[in-house]
């Protein structure tokens, strides 16, 4: 028979059991914390800032709707109060002269007399978002737009004839973006726009 002292050795005895030591678990959790600390810093910046899509969607329904404000007002070579306005084919044609950028005679958005041409509205603004009526749109308060209208060139119109304008609509949001939209408006035959 055996020899008793190797029929009793247990063969997993004379094999070192390894584990974990106590310095490679501590480099373990400093490495995931620091894994985890960056992935963290990307989830609070990301919700930090998710309401920016929120105002740039918000600024440019703003920038829309004065935009389409200002290019469905008439486009004519004489002011609307003027006597020859349905009739003039020039400036020329115009008793009082011909319209110029920016607001006559006291003329404005909300009261009489108010604008009346595309050309009213340059340097037009408002802080805090108003309608036609000058009643502040709920919500929109910290909000501000301005318009800006310039004579250009457009295709075969020259910047000099008046017959193309740029109309500029600036809207600026509550954190300070700031969002442009541009349209065009021309006059394509004298009082085509009454």
């Amino acid at each position: 028979m055996y020899p008793l002292s190797t029929h009793c050795r247990n063969p997993v005895s004379t094999r070192r059991v390894r584990g974990l030591s106590l310095i490679e678990l501590v480099i373990f959790i400093a490495v995931v914390s620091a894994a985890l600390a960056a992935v963290l810093s990307v989830f609070i910046q990301t919700t930090g800032t998710s309401a920016d899509p929120m105002l740039r969607r918000q600024s440019l329904a703003i920038a829309e709707s004065v935009l389409e404000e200002v290019s469905l007002m008439p486009f004519t070579f004489c002011d609307g109060d003027d006597t020859n306005v349905t009739t003039a084919t020039s400036t020329a044609g115009c008793a009082g002269g011909a319209d110029a950028i920016g607001p006559e005679g006291g003329e404005n958005r909300f009261a009489t007399p108010q604008f009346d041409n595309v050309n009213d509205y340059g340097s037009y603004s408002m802080n805090g978002i108003v309608d036609i009526t000058n009643t502040a749109v709920a919500g929109l308060s910290g909000y501000s737009a301005s318009v800006s209208v310039t004579a250009t060139a457009l295709n075969t119109m020259t910047a000099a004839s008046g017959d193309a304008l740029r109309i500029s609509v600036t809207v600026t949001d509550p954190r300070g973006g700031t969002l442009t939209l541009d349209g065009y408006r021309t006059r394509l035959a004298p009082n085509d726009s009454l």
